[in-house]
């Protein structure tokens, strides 16, 4: 894959129309900036959430001790997840979080994203990262008839069963918002709603330590971090947050490792 700066100043048609969902999903984000404000570290929806130390206290007595190698229970841990990727830099993250040994969330749209890069959702799987949903064309859930919403759901749960074997279990809804209607439909379908408490704003920059900065200013334990990859400054930014985190004590995992030995129930929302 070419340097980053190297695709940024010579683009091709591939890069241009990758350019343009990402200003496409920044419009998106900036419009609705000023209504959450507010909620702005925790996504825009103002709903019953459940936190990810509720969900391993409520958890089966009798439960195993540990989910994989981690205990977070015991271990001051925090997830990394992206949204609406896959794109052309994937690949690069891939190696940066094979390199430092770090799971990530991925939430990946279906429309220019896993249609596009199929081999990248297959090797998200294979490396040992959770792939989950952010819709098929990022449309707002709250906005548009269940029927929609249904298909939004579906379509790329489908994408990634085709492409890793399983369905996801996990959505992010885009902008955080979302209702009783989302709810309802996405427990019909198998799947818990995850929203965040970190959030580096990438889409309102390109300055990789300013995106750093942001993150490490808001990160706690149980922390869940909102990025996005398909921007130019957030990939080069998370070798320094993983690094600086780690020297604090965290220990980076998945969501539903976060979340364990309890499971995300459908129909759920969660939220540090």
């Amino acid at each position: 894959m070419p340097p980053l700066t190297d695709t940024l100043s010579t683009p091709d048609h591939a890069t241009r129309k990758m350019r343009g969902t990402a200003r496409r999903l920044r419009g998106w984000a900036v419009a609705s900036a000023a209504a959450c404000v507010a909620l702005a570290l925790s996504g825009c929806a103002q709903v019953d959430t459940t936190s990810p130390s509720t969900a391993r206290a409520e958890a089966a007595h009798g439960a195993p001790a540990r989910f994989g190698t981690v205990d977070c229970r015991q271990a001051k841990c925090i997830a990394l997840t992206f949204d609406a990727g896959p794109s052309e830099n994937s690949a690069r993250l891939l190696d940066i979080l094979k390199e430092k040994k770090v799971p990530a969330t991925f939430f990946l749209l279906g429309k220019g994203h896993i249609e596009k890069y199929p081999e990248l959702v297959r090797r998200m799987a294979a490396e040992g990262h959770e792939v989950a949903s952010h819709t098929w064309d990022h449309k707002i859930l709250t906005r548009i008839p269940d029927a929609q919403i249904r298909e939004e759901l579906t379509r790329p749960n489908d994408a990634i069963k085709r492409l890793t074997g399983r369905t996801p279990t996990l959505m992010r809804p885009p902008q955080g918002r979302t209702d009783s209607d989302v709810h309802a439909i996405s427990k019909e379908l198998g799947m818990a709603e995850v929203l965040w408490s970190v959030t580096a704003k990438d889409y309102t920059t390109e300055d990789s330590a300013l995106i750093t900065k942001r993150v490490l200013d808001q990160a706690s334990r149980d922390g869940i971090i909102l990025l996005h990859d398909i921007y130019a400054g957030t990939v080069p930014a998370v070798p320094g947050i993983i690094d600086a985190l780690k020297a604090r004590g965290y220990v980076f995992v998945t969501v539903p490792q976060l979340l364990a030995p309890g499971k995300a129930e459908p129909g759920k929302v969660y939220r540090p």
